[in-house]
């Protein structure tokens, strides 16, 4: 009889010890798949593939050379300090821009320069632009292929209406890049280089020299009887207000 007892209640602890164990792997396959979710949903964003690249056909710039186009010997200068992640300057490169090209930059009356002031968010309003620099890096890599201005549309044309939150990660960059045929190896080696990083801060560094408060903000330049003239314009202004000073300056620009 205790020997019956004993050989139940072994029996029992024996189930007990098993029903423990199993419910020890069902626990620990629930980690298991736990942390392996965590680390799929952590890692996929950087593999999914990227297909929301709205390709466009870029605008021609007459005389294009790197971030410039136009007649080098034109009298009259305009730099335009300016933000891919900016709303107002997409609107200035898609409503006045392609018009001062027609006017102005075809009839070798301006040359035109484009140059990043995308850290002034950072440095003026509290804010991290990480995304607008490395856009402009990217930007300059390109023009080493003669693209940048192609690399510029396709820039702006794929810019997000909120700022920092993926449109210009290096992925996003980096097909940006393919979508206009640049040499990826040649890109690649630029970009992760940092080959135009101190370009990017001097263009920053002039802007706030010259005063800007915003973006875009341009710097017209030009000489008058040998004297070196400059006057800016703030914001996204239409043509009109363009067409004013230029015509203006041409008054009494050396030629």
């Amino acid at each position: 009889m205790n020997t019956d007892k004993k050989s139940r209640r072994q029996e029992r602890r024996q189930q007990a010890e098993q029903r423990e164990r199993l419910a020890r792997l069902r626990t620990m396959g629930l980690i298991v798949v736990g942390v392996a979710f965590v680390v799929f949903a952590f890692i996929w964003p950087s593999l999914r593939p990227i297909t929301d690249i709205v390709t466009v056909s870029a605008n021609p710039r007459p005389l294009a050379d790197a971030n410039t186009m136009g007649d080098p010997n034109a009298p009259i200068l305009i730099e335009e300090f300016s933000d891919f992640q900016c709303p107002f300057c997409k609107r200035f490169h898609t409503e006045t821009e392609p018009l001062l090209v027609e006017f102005f930059v075809q009839t070798n009356k301006i040359r035109f320069s484009y140059r990043s002031a995308g850290n002034w968010v950072s440095s003026n309003l509290g804010g991290v632009n990480t995304e607008s620099q490395d856009a402009a890096a990217a930007a300059y890599c390109a023009g080493d292929q003669n693209k940048f201005w192609e690399m510029h549309d396709a820039l702006f044309a794929n810019s997000r209406d909120v700022e920092n939150q993926g449109s210009f990660s290096d992925r996003r960059l980096t097909a940006l890049a393919e979508s206009i045929g640049l040499d990826m190896a040649a890109f690649q080696d630029c970009y992760n280089s940092g080959t135009y990083k101190d370009q990017v801060q001097k263009d920053f560094d002039d802007a706030t020299a010259a005063g800007i408060n915003g973006t875009p903000f341009f710097i017209m330049t030009y000489k008058v009887n040998g004297e070196t003239k400059t006057e800016t314009i703030d914001g996204a202004q239409p043509i009109t207000d363009f067409q004013q000073k230029i015509e203006a300056a041409l008054l009494i620009a050396d030629k």
